[in-house]
């Protein structure tokens, strides 16, 4: 075998790649298994409830999502709704889905879907159950 001018020869070169392609793999494979590992105390799956269901099928049957983000994804037309509850209160949430004045100047209003009381409790459900995810605060979302 020949050797290059820096000392190693062709085999040690094939040595490191493979040795490093292996503990990259390795890591990888840990990095994920400790991920999922995780994600059953981060989901807050236990606090799912019929009214959160109940809300969720309102959220995607009025298509919430084609303007607002929850958690990072969707639309970026209207405000993350993320953490809503925390920051602004069921009563505010509610108020806001019927048309009445919040208190909240220079926002754009929200479309009306005539939702009944029940409905209004059902989406904040759902809202306050998705606020409690333990996303470790991703996205950044804070009043502004």
């Amino acid at each position: 075998m020949s050797q290059s001018s820096s000392g190693f020869t062709k085999q040690m070169a094939r040595n490191i790649f493979y040795g490093g392609a292996l503990f990259f793999a390795f890591l990888f494979v840990g990095i994920v298994l400790h991920t999922e590992t995780r994600i059953p105390e981060r989901s807050n799956a236990p606090a799912i409830t019929p009214q959160v269901i109940a809300g969720k099928q309102i959220w995607e049957t009025r298509n919430c999502i084609g303007c607002h983000t929850l958690l990072g994804e969707g639309a970026y037309f209207a405000p993350e709704l993320g953490n809503v509850i925390q920051r602004r209160g069921p009563e505010f949430v509610k108020a806001w889905m019927k048309g009445q004045p919040t208190g909240a100047p220079g926002r754009r209003q929200m479309p009306q879907f005539d939702l009944t009381e029940q409905q209004l409790d059902d989406l904040v459900a759902f809202l306050t159950w998705s606020g409690q995810i333990n996303t470790e605060k991703w996205p950044p979302n804070i009043e502004g």
